[in-house]
Parts: structure tokens; sequence; C-alpha cells
């Protein structure tokens, strides 16, 4: 199959769209997604299009009782606890998940964390590489034969503008020997997201498995919770004294921010289509590696051979068999 060229599609959609915009007219009956944290922001409005569509949604969440409080009044959805930074957690539900013998039809790696307070996990790896990014794929590899066994799968994974800050830096991944810094660290985490897209499309393709990256624009949801009132300010946002966010800066809402995820898991425009990353209800296009653009993709984070070698690296790092999920001939 011809690789997805890294160019819009010039589809209908924009900043401005959302999630139920996109899915409008669509009838999801019989499909079944996972969408992680998708009790939150949004992936709480990625949750309530697909399910409102038709689609039965499970929902990885840490806490399931909130996660449940908060999806109670939607229709075909199913909670199971998932820790992305919890390895044991990733294969219990993975496990839940496989004994229902279904197939696996969209899977959007939607929860991440940003600037915790905590800067590194219990391996020793970085908060948010180990969170945003390897804790999903993981979670991929152990649902590979649920969406191979749907024939038409789609995998979204959410990067970031973030990813601009630069590409990443192999030889120190966990801020072992640089200071650290929470910017970069965020942004190579969402890097690898983006990259991880790439790789997975490649080796799922002939499967039937596509895979997309995608910017879901910015938006003040919990991910904020973090910063200090200072960062905020560096934003144009006034954090409010009952929790809620005042912005004089373009930020979208959940449910627009949700639009580009839904777009990649259901438009028929990006059928035979992947491995390219999406923003905006579009495929982004690719701007230079100075350009200080607060859209677009930079060229380290479509990279086929960091994406290869990013995938190798993660397999390592997990005690994953290489070739689980096998590469193309």
């Amino acid at each position: 199959m011809m690789t997805t060229e890294q160019k819009p599609l010039q589809s209908e959609f924009g900043p401005q769209t959302t999630a139920k915009e996109v899915l409008a007219g669509q009838d999801l009956s019989g499909k079944v997604a996972i969408v992680t944290g998708g009790h939150g922001g949004i992936g709480l409005e990625t949750t309530r299009a697909l399910s409102g569509a038709g689609a039965t949604v499970i929902v990885g969440a840490r806490d399931v009782n909130k996660a449940k409080e908060v999806l109670t009044t939607l229709k075909n959805v199913e909670v199971i606890r998932l820790d992305l930074v919890d390895p044991d957690s990733i294969d219990e539900f993975v496990a839940v998940f496989l004994s229902s013998n279904r197939a696996l039809d969209l899977l959007v790696l939607n929860a991440g964390v940003s600037f915790p307070p905590t800067i590194k996990d219990e391996r020793g790896f970085d908060t948010h590489f180990a969170t945003n990014y390897l804790g999903h794929f993981q979670l991929t590899v152990g649902l590979w034969e649920a969406l191979k066994r749907s024939g038409n799968a789609r995998v979204v994974a959410l990067s970031s503008i973030g990813h601009m800050t630069g590409p990443i830096n192999f030889d120190d991944l966990h801020f072992n020997k640089r200071p650290y810094d929470k910017v970069v660290s965020y942004g190579e985490s969402k890097t690898a997201c983006s990259l991880f897209a790439i790789e997975l499309d490649k080796r799922g393709r002939e499967h039937g498995v596509r895979a997309f990256a995608v910017h879901p624009g910015a938006i003040l949801s919990g991910l904020v919770r973090h910063l200090s009132d200072e960062d905020l300010a560096g934003w144009g946002v006034k954090r409010n004294e009952d929790g809620t966010y005042m912005s004089s800066g373009d930020f979208k809402t959940a449910e627009q921010g949700a639009a580009t995820s839904v777009w990649c898991a259901v438009s028929p425009m990006l059928n035979g289509k992947g491995g390219v990353y999406c923003e905006d209800g579009d495929i982004a296009e690719v701007v230079s590696a100075d350009s200080t653009l607060q859209r677009g993709v930079r060229s380290w984070a479509i990279d086929p051979a960091l994406a290869e070698k990013l995938w190798t690296i993660s397999e390592d790092f997990l005690h994953i068999s290489h070739g689980t999920i096998p590469q193309r001939p």
C-alpha cells in the first residue's frame, strides 16, 4: 500500500468543528471502541460522541467509581480500571477486554499527564514519557489480536503541538544526564506519540489496522492543573478560585478538541490512509523545523527512521519480544 501523503485533504472541517458535527449522519452501531481517559475533558467528549453514534465504548480509567459516576447518563459505555504508569494494570486491562472475545474497531489513546508533580515513575522512567507514550505502547501491543480481528481498525494517538519543542533525545530519554525541563519532557513524550502512530501504521496496514497522530488543539482541561499561576499567565490564562479558568487566548472547547480524534477514528475520507499527523479535522501540513507557528507538524515527529528506532527501544524497555507486532516484509 502507498504511504499517505502528509498534506491536507481540504476537508470541510476546521478549528471550530465539534466531535458531534464530525459524526453527523454516521451510524457506529456494532463498533467497539476503547478510549483511555474517556471520562474527562476531550476524552469525555470523545466517548460521548462515539457512544451517541451507537458505538460500544470501553473507557480506561484509574478511578473506576469516578468514571462510572461521570459516564452514568451515556449509553453503551463500560469502564475498566487502567493506570498507564503501571505495567501490571495495563496487562490486567488487556486481559479483561480480551476475555470478551470482541474485535476492537477503534482505539483512542487519549489519556495523559502534563507537568505532574512526580517527574519519574517507580522504574525511573520519565513520567511524561511513561504515561503519555509508553503505557499506550504496551496497551496497543496487548490489544493487537483484537485490532486485527476487526479487519478495519483505527488507532488514534493523541500528540500535541508541544512536539515543536524539538526532537527526542534518544541518548537521555529519562533526563538522567541533562537538567529536567518540564516543557521539553512533555514535548518529547508527544513527539513519541506521533512517531508511534507512524510505525504502528506501517506494521498494521496489511492487517487492516491504520493509525493516526492527533493534535487536538489548545484546551483548558484538567491537564493544566499542575501548572503554576505564573505558567498559566504566560498563556494568557487566569485560574479562578473555583478551579475554573479564564483566558484571553485562542483555546478550543472540549467538544472542539475531540473533533480531530473522532475524525481520524471514523472519517470515510481516511479510508485506506494512515500514518499521518492530523489537526483541525484534517491532515496537517509539514512546517519547517524553526517555524514558530502553533500548527503544522515538524519533520522529526513523522520521521519513519526515528519511528522504527523508538519502537525497538520501547520493546526493550517493556521486555516485549521484537516482532510481536511484526514489520511488513
